[in-house]
């Protein structure tokens, strides 16, 4: 059996890469980068996003990144079965999302 258990969704403007078929976003925050591969910049994002959140119990991340005239937008989270606490997990989520080094360095691997 094959390791690699992730689903890359494209359409013509977005990459959406997740654990679970179909996509449910239960905990989301959304931010914008500059223009670069969005599926570099989806498994760059996912692997922090785990990092950052694998002790929440029944977590299935997921990222979508999509074009827009201004570079990317994308959404990170999941799907979570279960109660959890979304304050804080948001929280988390958001200080991966905005850290400099972390935005810089996803730009760089994916550009």
């Amino acid at each position: 059996m094959s390791r690699n258990r992730w689903h890359m969704l494209r359409d013509d403007d977005s990459v959406t890469l997740a654990r679970r078929v179909p996509v449910r976003f239960d905990l989301v925050v959304r931010t914008k980068l500059p223009a670069a591969r969005k599926d570099r910049i989806a498994h760059q994002i996912r692997q922090d996003l785990w990092r950052a959140l694998r002790g929440l119990r029944g977590f299935a991340p997921a990222v979508q990144v999509t074009d827009t005239q201004d570079g990317l937008t994308i959404a990170a989270g999941g799907e979570v079965s279960g109660r959890f606490p979304q304050a804080e997990a948001e929280s988390r989520l958001r200080a991966v999302l905005e850290d400099a080094a972390n935005r810089a360095r996803w730009v760089r691997c994916a550009t």
